[in-house]
């Protein structure tokens, strides 16, 4: 998985694989240069206008002469990466012709009608669960609010090398709002569990806070096996859905109940009828082969 971008003498050059795993964007701005970008919600911040999608195996070439297409790769097979817009991409942009938060909030609405649950309120796990608990609670017909104050100065703990790292940025992340969620039966929604590091340490805080029952919601199904384009996930024994049962998920993490988005229902969120998404972190059909001892362990 790849997008590329160089500028030479001769102009900018962007290129995309030929699966089109990330997504890569072309826009304009006002005095009439052109943009490239791997989300929109960067045009809106430079104030330029998003034109279309670069296509997957497609390369532009920007010049004074304006840009010109080469189709140099076949794109006969898509394969979007379905967790861009689960968790990836910023809420405020728009890829794979679709807007993000949308997709998010309908992802809840889908959980909702899933596993209906008698609670006091929905609380959405910041800040990346947020658009997929409005969509639940507004689907439930359950009160939306904040439980959990978001540190923005620490960064996505799922990606940092070592687990001592992770424990303590999961720590410091998040924090328990005083008071409010004293004998409150919780809907708690996120869009992943990867390891189960921060979900285990957010029920511990929100059961020290006085909650009476805790039942987690993910938007996405359970991920079994790593990512082998273009996102350093963890080896297969170390994600945490490839080695529990959702039953056994549940007692580890200390929750009441958890109910993972299925399958079926992601695909119906992201309207994918032509089968143009990735889902080889669910279940193992990578679209560009990889060997079996890759799957086990990353560690080359």
């Amino acid at each position: 998985a790849y997008s590329i971008l160089f500028l030479t003498k001769s102009g900018l050059f962007a290129l995309r694989d030929p699966y089109g795993f990330r997504p890569l964007a072309l826009g304009k701005l006002k005095k009439g240069s052109y943009i490239i970008s791997s989300e929109t919600c960067a045009f809106d911040l430079l104030g330029a206008k998003y034109i279309r999608e670069v296509k997957p195996g497609e390369l532009i070439h920007i010049n004074e002469q304006g840009v010109n297409s080469i189709q140099i790769f076949s794109s006969n097979s898509k394969k979007y990466c379905v967790f861009e817009l689960i968790y990836f991409a910023r809420p405020d942009s728009f890829i794979f012709g679709r807007n993000v938060y949308e997709v998010r909030k309908m992802m809840g609405k889908y959980l909702a009608m899933e596993k209906p649950t008698e609670a006091d309120v929905v609380i959405p796990v910041p800040d990346s669960g947020v658009s997929a608990a409005l969509g639940y609670a507004q689907s439930a017909g359950l009160p939306f609010d904040t439980g959990l104050i978001r540190n923005h100065y620490v960064g996505r703990t799922f990606i940092e090398p070592r687990q001592s790292i992770r424990d303590f940025g999961a720590k410091i992340k998040l924090n328990v709002l005083p008071g409010y969620l004293k004998g409150k039966r919780l809907i708690i929604v996120d869009d992943s569990i990867v390891r189960g590091t921060n979900i285990k340490k957010i029920i511990k805080m929100l059961r020290g806070a006085g909650a009476k029952e805790i039942h987690v919601r993910i938007s996405s199904p359970p991920i079994k096996y790593p990512c082998f384009y273009g996102i350093d996930t963890p080896d297969k024994n170390e994600l945490i859905a490839s080695l529990y049962t959702t039953d056994e998920i549940n007692e580890f993490i200390g929750s009441d109940s958890i109910h993972y988005l299925t399958l079926d229902s992601l695909k119906k969120t992201v309207g994918d009828k032509k089968e143009d998404f990735c889902y080889a972190c669910f279940g193992g059909n990578y679209p560009v082969k990889v060997q079996e001892t890759d799957i086990i362990s990353r560690r080359y």
